[in-house]
């Protein structure tokens, strides 16, 4: 199996290289940005390094998160990433809109910590690759 490839959407840099580690530790390729340049930089890059899965803050400095979603779950190439979204939006009303944009997973910062979180997406992923090599071999 190639290495999987992972884009990681955070502004608070300790998460985002503790993110980056983890995922790197697995063999998974890792990008990221701190969501400070504009939209259409952001899904070029995106595009240009060809992700598996995005991880997304809904809280950056200059764009929206869920505007990101929009225009992933909108644009031919990326429509079909999965997005993990990792906020310190912990109401509801969050949740559900990202869920309704085509966010795939939402989980709230106050519940993990960056090991934990990594932890959890990796077991989804794997889950999925498993699925996946089923599907294949049938």
């Amino acid at each position: 199996m190639d290495n999987k490839k992972i884009f990681i959407i955070e502004d608070d840099a300790d998460l985002l290289y503790g993110l980056e580690s983890q995922f790197v530790a697995d063999d998974f390729e890792v990008e990221s940005s701190f969501g400070n340049e504009d939209l259409e930089e952001l899904l070029e890059r995106l595009r240009d390094f060809a992700t598996d899965y995005v991880i997304l803050d809904l809280i950056l400095p200059k764009l929206d998160g869920f505007e990101i979603i929009k225009r992933i779950k909108a644009d031919e190439e990326l429509s079909e990433k999965q997005i993990f979204i990792f906020t310190d939006l912990s109401d509801e009303d969050s949740r559900q809109r990202s869920l309704e944009l085509g966010a795939d997973y939402f989980f709230f910062k106050e519940d993990f910590d960056s090991f934990s979180f990594a932890e959890k997406v990796k077991k989804i992923i794997a889950s999925q690759n498993k699925t996946e090599e089923l599907d294949v071999e049938e």
